[in-house]
């Protein structure tokens, strides 16, 4: 049997069973990649959004998130996984392989630049994805009409260089398999209030866009 229908069929279980509200929980997974940057920038973020998801859109996502290697089949377990970082990323031929397979098979990335990371995610995931580039999703595409309404597109959450915010898709065939939030850092307003210190109107604005990818990358 083709391995992407296998996948296929694997991701269509795993959305039944995030259906059911007797299923084992799910899991949000944080992506674990070589080349020196600190994928494990944001501790806490994983475990507030799938708290909020639980919450807001009533799934049943275990808030002990997991953390999986590029090159591993665990990748496979997972139907949504983040990534992030200030620095470095390296994937090799092998890893750049896995994540593509996991991705043309249904799972859905989420790239978030913690800042200083742009240089280096754009040619790892060129590598994933020779054929395709980082196009700036519209207003109006759906990751921003999912529970949670957002017109004008992402919201700022840190300064950085103080430009606006960029949500950037790699589409497959149609699919978003990849979204990369860009100048605006989602994952330091999904980390616990004293971390940041950030006001409770940004940190809710900053869970509510990432309750909409996470609904978005088990509906699409």
């Amino acid at each position: 049997m083709n391995k992407n229908i296998i996948l296929l069929f694997f991701f269509s279980c795993v959305f039944l069973s995030f259906s059911n509200k007797n299923s084992i929980p799910l899991k949000l997974a944080l992506l674990k990649y070589n080349g020196g940057g600190d994928w494990y920038a944001n501790p806490t973020s994983l475990k507030n959004l799938s708290r909020f998801c639980n919450k807001e859109l009533k799934m049943a996502l275990d808030e002990n998130y997991a953390t999986v290697e590029v090159g591993s089949a665990d990748l496979f377990n997972y139907p949504f996984l983040h990534m992030t970082g200030h620095g470095n990323v390296v994937f090799s031929d092998l890893e750049a392989q896995n994540l593509r397979q996991y991705l043309l098979g249904g799972g859905f990335l989420h790239i978030d630049d913690n800042y200083g990371m742009d240089p280096f995610v754009r040619p790892s995931m060129k590598k994933v994805f020779p054929e395709l580039d980082f196009i700036e999703l519209p207003f109006s595409h759906p990751i921003y009409k999912q529970k949670f309404e957002f017109p004008k597109g992402l919201p700022k959450i840190h300064e950085h260089d103080r430009k606006a915010p960029q949500g950037f898709g790699l589409i497959w065939q149609g699919r978003l398999v990849c979204y990369y939030s860009f100048e605006c850092d989602l994952g330091d307003g999904w980390e616990d209030r004293e971390v940041h210190k950030d006001p409770e109107e940004v940190r809710i604005q900053a869970l509510r866009m990432g309750a909409n990818l996470v609904q978005y990358a088990f509906i699409q």
